[in-house]
């Protein structure tokens, strides 16, 4: 029982239940109420079946909660109920609304405390063998947000066009068509592109190919979001990779 009512901003990771920290865990077995987002596992609630579980995620749009009213439930609950685990899917700071929660939660004399979480755009890209950066092919990467909260392209993705980084785009499949415009006017139509749907889960999907072709590999393989954009040399390293084991680790027999 917590003396002071508490908020806990906890990072779920990208969707693979075994790609949670220990110190997540240990929060959520702490917990006594949980909210949890649209694109969190729901199997990490097993860890905290004594505590009341309360949906406030979102799909393509559809609200079960607005912001506000989450910000008003953590307030409410954590003073009701003592402990209050916001899980929230990959890390909370990166391009996800845990920073606000924490300040308002601050601001109503909640204790809060955040554990981060392994982010999908480092850990979705790396568990398909595609590094973000790699000696030789690229020495930085970008991360950038494909939908502004107008709805809008970040026109960071113009920039990022330009340089000869990584670029890894969260929430920007329906945005598609203008990044890989933005890609082909700064001559990089045969740069290799690559879109993993639902990474790390069991129904993921993952497309490659290169800018000028990847929208017909999108239509054909019916990828949609959650997905994760990859932009760069770094993606042929997958291909490789695969070339390698094909040649070297023989099949396995079938008896």
């Amino acid at each position: 029982m917590y003396k002071t009512p508490k908020l806990t901003v906890v990072g779920a990771g990208p969707g693979d239940v075994e790609l949670i920290t220990l110190k997540a865990i240990k929060a959520l077995q702490n917990a006594s109420v949980i909210l949890y987002d649209a694109l969190v596992n729901k199997e990490l609630l097993e860890y905290a079946p004594q505590a009341e579980h309360i949906f406030v995620g979102k799909r393509k749009g559809c609200y079960s909660y607005q912001q506000e009213q989450i910000n008003e439930l953590i307030v409410s609950r954590a003073k009701s109920h003592g402990h209050i685990v916001r899980l929230k899917g990959g890390d909370p700071f990166v391009f996800g609304r845990g920073a606000e929660e924490l300040e308002y939660a601050a601001e109503q004399g909640l204790e809060v405390e955040m554990v981060p979480g392994i982010s999908s755009c480092l850990s979705v890209p790396a568990a398909q063998n595609i590094p973000v950066t790699k000696r030789d092919s690229a020495e930085s990467f970008w991360v950038i947000t494909g939908t502004t909260k107008e709805h809008k392209l970040s026109n960071d993705v113009r920039l990022a066009a330009k340089s000869s980084a990584t670029v890894v785009i969260l929430m920007g499949m329906s945005k598609l068509s203008q990044i890989v415009a933005l890609f082909k006017k700064e001559g990089k139509s045969e740069t290799p592109i690559a879109i993993i749907q639902n990474g790390t889960r069991t129904d993921e999907k993952v497309g490659v190919a290169t800018i000028a072709s990847i929208e017909k590999e999108v239509e054909r393989q019916e990828l949609a979001n959650p997905a994760i954009i990859i932009v760069g040399e770094v993606v042929r390293h997958r291909e490789r990779i695969l070339e390698i084991q094909e040649k070297y680790i023989e099949p396995e027999l079938v008896l």
